[in-house]
């Protein structure tokens, strides 16, 4: 690479866990972690704001039920959008030989995640009568976090890389098991736009305005961004190896096809909120009395 030393990620000293001694914790299922505990923290913290639309015992609900959803969600998306192969290989060594269980073998789709939340917030707003679209607006609050741990570890692990550059980019890295060449470190990315950058967003539009007195108006915000920031990274970001021919046929890649409709929907959640009064508490004052109302002199 011009103008300097080539990068790279083997002279970070990086492990891909902590080593126990009678097991390695994984930085990945870390960030799994962290993140559900911060939602779990958080959301607890936010309902008892006024206007909240439900109570601690939906929070301890969504807490078990969306850890199921993003795992399961994760894992069936990413074997049914990006490696449909898993469901036929059963060459897996050790207990679980069907590769479509192995989970710590890799393998999470962000999208089938997304899915798995959602069908989790539905069923315990189904089941404890609460207005879904509420609950997605407080949900979608504490997800940045998640989302920026687990790119962390994906850089940590020194996995989903970007692409090759094609100028000089100081800090472009060689990863190994991904040739020779310099690459984006598109993990970094992912972890800025689709992390932090959208949990100072929601952060500051729960905290410091009053969007969540209108229904829809987070939950779209959050679509919006994330569905945004995923797009833009995916220029950056290697397609996966078994899509690469695909992207190459339809000039996106699978990622990008699948959060174009995201954008969309979130950017017509937010048209759909605005287009709405907000909620009684959310008003800035009590309306006046009309005329006829008024008390007597």
């Amino acid at each position: 690479m011009a103008g300097g030393e080539v990068l790279h990620w083997t002279d970070l000293g990086l492990r891909q866990g902590i080593d126990l001694g009678f097991f390695t914790l994984k930085y990945y299922s870390l960030a799994y972690l962290l993140g559900i505990l911060f939602a779990y923290w958080h959301l607890s913290k936010m309902i008892r704001t006024p206007g909240a639309p439900m109570a601690q015992v939906h929070v301890d609900d969504l807490f078990f039920y969306c850890t199921l959803g993003v795992i399961l969600g994760g894992r069936l998306g990413y074997s049914i959008f990006y490696e449909p192969s898993l469901w036929t290989d059963f060459s897996g060594e050790g207990f679980v030989k069907w590769k479509v269980l192995r989970l710590w073998d890799g393998g999470m789709s962000f999208h089938g995640g997304l899915l798995g939340v959602v069908a989790a917030m539905a069923w315990v707003s189904w089941r404890g009568k609460l207005p879904f679209i509420r609950v997605t607006d407080y949900i979608s609050v504490n997800v940045g976090m998640g989302m920026m741990l687990g790119r962390i570890a994906n850089f940590i692990n020194g996995e989903l890389w970007g692409r090759a550059v094609r100028s000089d980019v100081p800090w472009a890295m060689v990863f190994p098991g991904a040739g020779p060449e310099p690459r984006h470190p598109s993990q970094l990315y992912q972890a800025f736009g689709e992390g932090f950058v959208v949990l100072v967003v929601m952060l500051c539009l729960f905290w410091f305005t009053r969007a969540r007195y209108r229904t829809g108006l987070l939950v779209g915000t959050f679509t919006t961004l994330i569905g945004v920031a995923r797009f833009t990274v995916e220029f950056f970001r290697e397609p996966d190896a078994q899509l690469a021919e695909f992207a190459a046929r339809t000039g996106l890649s699978m990622g990008q096809w699948l959060t174009i409709p995201l954008i969309l929907l979130g950017l017509a959640l937010v048209a759909w909120s605005l287009s709405r009064p907000p909620l009684a508490s959310g008003l800035a004052k009590a309306p006046a009395p009309a005329a006829d109302e008024a008390e007597p002199a």
